[in-house]
């Protein structure tokens, strides 16, 4: 028992020994990171304050950088970009040597970027195993004007204007000051055997010197920021690695930031790597141990240790820099997934090179679903189609890539000969960009005219198909229209329809192109959505016109009095239930040479023989007597009448040459508003009223002189013109007009009040019958407690009688 508690102790004093021992070493390690910032200790930094010489920035260079730091960038993040652009350049030139001369990469093969942060020194540190620089490379790149072209810029500012600055080291490398107030560069190149470091406090001046370290780098460059009090948020894992991946995800060289990680430990294992001579003291003691020390042993949980990774944050490829056929089509889903964040793949996707006056590459998608806010902020979105200069993002939503119309098409174009200012945060105006924006345009409209004409080609064969068997299945039929509803035309016209009549609207230069786009609902296309190239071709061959009507549902618009006539003469009318239907075909004004003329106004002309002509003209003179008495009854109604308030104007009344079935309808002027787009106009919620009762123009009533009340109207008007029931008539005709043909009442009582008179008169009452209080009969239940009471005194009358009958038997007994 002595021996075993002697070992007991002698184990205790040694774990205690080997305890002490790592926090020693721990507390100075720690002192040794205290007094070490981007790798230099104290007596490194104190040989370079020996050995460095001070030089003053130039006058431009010190204007230059107050500019940057007060005004020009909007962003602070974007010195992320500049930075890894700079460095991206620097390994694109290394890889250029390297490919002349095989050797030129010595030991440190790998081109990439990294990016690393420490908290405790509050400093950001970007490496690339580039071309590094000299000490004059330092020099002139970093303090001078040289190689910058700062000059030409600072003059242009002078002036008001811009210019077009990239260069290796140029004016993004001043990005820095944003989020730093001292900046070091440590570099290395292979035409000089000293490495050397550069250093400035955005003063006016800066420091160079050799590094007392040696060769840390061996060939490139590590640019360390000691971040501002209000960029500390950089020093955050997640932020570098989303500003890393936002900007230079297409960057051709791996860019990987330093994470922690925390990983999973045996106790053993760690005390293992710790101290060796501890282990074996410790299977000593192991074997001094009971069961129950074995058991506690086994049943220690695992230790956390933190380890630091280098994660690569690019690892989506530049697809549109490879050829269309060395990309599949899961490559492109996959892209496009990255790009848009959308679940579902592309519905389609168009990848081109544009050679011409500009160079640039694309890919550009269109998706399958419509984002559910699209025409909610349709005047503030901007382009979502992103721009990158050599693999660098530029621009991740721009303003004049696209026109508005064509926000939801996704993608990326790239091109090497793009200018950009400064900050790389606006593009130039200038003719450039201008023909970027034309062609990325015209290829949108190319892709979209490629899936219609698909889609129509396909239909046109079905069509010619039935023509030659007739006699099919229905069965087959079906089948035949579920191909032509499952097509990818037909699924993108349902998601974005909206936007292609927007563009017919606002686009001029490319407004025939959208024209052969669209698609709309006819009288004759069974529910279905046809192209105007369709309706042409079913055009009669004496038909000058394309006629359409508007209104809230098909079903109402085929109800619709105007209508009648066109269905007589077997003329098909586009039907336009949506709200920017009509405005895109007013902007059309015609197509292929045929007019766009809308039924539902007063300037609808249709083809008469000879003799329809004379017949209507003696029928305008036999009915001229009511047409005349009709616009001055209606004239004194809407100006002065009951209707004075209704916010409707009569213009003129004459006989239709529209109406086959109704009596009556009402249409507007040639240049007002269709009742449709009265409703829309008035739906505004900053709707001018004045300018909507200049505009709703004034209302034309048709008669139908074949129509038995029109006829009994005019006899009536022939006899007496002061016929009440006839203006009575003439009034009810003219109001249930407005409404059956779309139009709204402000005032609507005249009409109610008429037809509560026409009513009382069917049934027999005197409608001008003064109000009498009806007697209200008694309630149910004051006649139910009534009629109780009078059986509860009938049941006491009867116990009495038989009461008086019992006394006289008892009185014998």
């Amino acid at each position: 028992m002595g021996r075993f508690l002697k070992f007991l102790v002698l184990g205790l004093l040694a774990v205690l020994a080997c305890a002490l021992a790592e926090e020693e070493k721990a507390a100075e390690a720690e002192a040794t990171e205290e007094k070490v910032v981007d790798g230099f200790s104290d007596a490194d930094r104190s040989k370079m304050a020996e050995g460095s010489e001070k030089h003053e920035f130039q006058a431009e260079v010190n204007r230059l950088m107050d500019i940057i730091i007060n005004s020009l960038y909007t962003d602070k993040q974007v010195f992320l970009r500049e930075l890894i652009s700079n460095a991206a350049d620097a390994l694109e030139k290394a890889r250029f040597h390297s490919v002349q001369d095989e050797s030129y990469l010595g030991d440190t093969k790998d081109l990439e970027v990294k990016i690393e942060h420490d908290p405790d020194a509050k400093t950001i540190s970007i490496i690339d195993t580039g071309i590094g620089m000299s000490k004059a490379d330092l020099i002139n790149n970093l303090g001078t004007v040289a190689k910058s072209g700062t000059t030409n810029f600072l003059e242009a500012m002078a002036e008001g204007g811009d210019a077009n600055l990239i260069g290796q080291f140029g004016v993004g490398f001043y990005s820095a000051f944003l989020v730093a107030d001292k900046v070091s560069v440590t570099s290395k190149c292979n035409d000089d055997p000293v490495q050397h470091v550069w250093e400035s406090s955005a003063d006016a001046s800066f420091t160079v010197m050799d590094d007392p370290r040696g060769n840390t780098l061996g060939r490139g460059s590590r640019v360390t920021l000691h971040l501002k009090e209000d960029a500390h948020d950089y020093l955050s894992e997640d932020k570098l690695k989303e500003s890393a991946k936002k900007y230079s995800q297409f960057i051709q060289f791996p860019i990987y930031v330093k994470v922690k990680k925390e990983v999973d430990v045996e106790a053993e294992e760690d005390d293992d790597d710790d101290d060796k001579e501890d282990e074996e003291e410790k299977k000593d003691d192991v074997e001094t141990k009971d069961e129950e020390e074995k058991e506690e042993e086994e049943e220690k949980k695992p230790k956390k240790k933190t380890v630091f990774e280098w994660e690569q944050v690019n690892t989506q490829k530049a697809i549109w820099l490879r050829a269309k056929e060395d990309v599949t089509e899961e490559e492109y889903n996959e892209f496009y997934k990255s790009i848009s964040k959308d679940y579902l793949d592309p519905l389609a996707y168009t990848h081109f090179n544009a050679e011409g006056e500009i160079e640039f590459k694309s890919i550009l998608f269109l998706p399958k679903k419509a984002p559910f806010d699209m025409m909610d902020n349709y005047w503030t979105k901007k382009s979502e189609v992103k721009l990158f200069v050599r693999r660098v993002l530029v621009a991740e939503k721009f303003d004049e890539l696209l026109p508005r119309y064509l926000n939801f098409v996704r993608g990326v174009v790239d091109s090497d000969d793009l200018p950009l200012n400064v900050s790389r945060e606006q593009l130039q105006q200038n003719k450039i960009m201008k023909v970027i924006s034309k062609k990325l345009v015209r290829k949108v409209l190319e892709l979209m005219k490629k899936l219609a004409k698909d889609e129509e080609s396909g239909g046109d064969d079905e069509e010619e198909e039935k023509d030659e068997e007739a006699k099919e299945d229905k069965d087959k039929e079906e089948k035949k229209e579920k191909k032509e509803e499952e097509g990818l035309w037909t699924k993108f016209w349902k998601e974005f329809n909206k936007n292609l009549k927007m563009g017919c609207y606002e686009d001029d230069s490319n407004r025939s192109k959208l024209s052969k786009l669209l698609r709309f609902y006819t009288t004759k296309s069974d529910g279905k959505e046809i192209s105007l190239d369709k309706y042409l071709d079913r055009m009669q061959e004496s038909q000058e016109s394309i006629y359409y009507m508007s209104g809230d549902s098909l079903e109402t618009m085929k109800k619709a009095p105007a209508l009648q006539i066109f269905e007589k003469k077997d003329l098909e009318v586009l039907m336009l239930p949506d709200h920017l239907d009509e405005p895109c075909l007013q902007k059309l004004a015609d197509y292929e040479g045929k007019k766009f003329v809308s039924i539902q106004k007063a300037d609808v002309k249709l083809d008469e023989t000879e003799e329809e002509k004379k017949r209507f003209a003696k029928l305008k003179d036999m009915y001229r007597p009511l047409t005349d008495w009709w616009k001055k009854k209606l004239t004194d109604l809407t100006e002065s009448g009951a209707m004075k308030d209704a916010g409707v104007k009569i213009e003129k009344v004459e006989l239709s040459k529209r109406l086959t079935n109704s009596p009556v309808v009402v249409v507007t002027s040639q240049f007002g508003y269709s009742a449709q787009q009265e409703k829309v106009m008035k739906s505004q919620a900053f709707q001018n009223k004045e300018q909507l009762s200049m505009m709703a123009g004034r209302k034309t009533l048709e008669i139908n002189p074949n129509h038995p009340v029109v006829v009994d109207l005019l006899a009536k008007v022939k006899a007496s013109e002061s016929d009440e029931a006839a203006g009575n008539t003439a009034e009810v005709l003219f109001q249930t007009a407005i409404i059956e043909s779309g139009y709204e009442i402000a005032d609507p009582s005249a009409l109610v009040n008429r037809v509560y008179r026409m009513m009382s008169k069917e049934l027999g009452v005197d409608p001008d019958a003064p109000l009498k209080e009806v007697e209200v009969p008694e309630d149910e239940e004051e006649a139910e407690e009534e009629d109780g009471k009078d059986d509860a005194s009938d049941d006491s009358e009867e116990e009495v009688e038989e009461e008086k009958k019992e006394k006289p038997d008892k009185d014998e007994m």
